[in-house]
């Protein structure tokens, strides 16, 4: 599902060269769940963001189910996130002006489904908010966005999902539910889940850790 080879990114830092990551390379098999851990800095949410297209490398090759995204302008990157990726970020990001339902029903809607508004409600149901489907993110406690957030990424049904740092924002008790919800629902879809932390309990959860510590995997 995930092939990174030999993959570096290199950014200007006041006219001298800053290296945030260097040759990384790992695989990631369907259905498989991997953490990515690390100090603040050690360039994992930036390694996600590659992954998802929404960067370009300065080395290295990604390869997102079989199709290598160098290959790819940055309009079909977004065809291609569309069609395989789900999203779950720390700081939610519902559209503010939009309703619960009208936030999972955005995706829905742009993969061309007939049925956005039956299918984000049943999804909307599933996370414990048939009862919210109205409200704006404001009136919505942090527990509950990303619960949205979490039925946005799913609904589509994508191969890949990618989660950053999904508790960051949270306190420890509503944390702990948010995860049990998001691996519950990735295993009950079969989905390929990439997750970015600084928890070492939640990192456990997964089968496979990839520790990245100065922009470079270590042992």
């Amino acid at each position: 599902m995930v092939e990174v080879a030999g993959l570096g990114k290199t950014v200007d830092n006041g006219g001298a060269p800053l290296t945030i990551l260097q040759d990384i390379s790992f695989t990631v098999m369907p259905g498989e769940t991997v953490a990515i851990v690390g100090a603040s800095g050690s360039g994992k949410s930036t390694l996600l963001g590659l992954l998802a297209g929404l960067d370009v490398p300065t080395a290295g090759e990604i390869r997102l189910d079989g199709v290598s995204l160098a290959a790819l302008d940055e309009d079909a990157r977004a065809v291609q996130r569309g069609k395989l990726l789900g999203f779950v970020f720390q700081s939610f990001q519902l559209l503010p002006a939009l309703t619960a339902l009208e936030n999972v029903m955005l995706p829905l809607e742009l993969a061309g489904r007939k049925d956005a508004a039956t299918l984000a409600r049943d999804w909307l149901e599933r996370v414990g908010l048939g009862h919210r489907l109205k409200h704006y993110p404001k009136h919505l406690s942090g527990g509950e966005q990303q619960r949205v957030a979490l039925a946005r990424a799913f609904s589509p049904a994508p191969r890949l999902v990618l989660a950053d740092e999904p508790t960051g924002n949270l306190d420890a008790a509503t944390g702990q539910q948010v995860i049990e919800l998001m691996f519950d629902l990735n295993a009950k879809q079969g989905t390929t889940l990439v997750l970015v932390t600084h928890d070492e309990a939640i990192a456990a959860r997964c089968g496979r850790v990839l520790r990245i510590q100065a922009g470079r995997l270590v042992d």
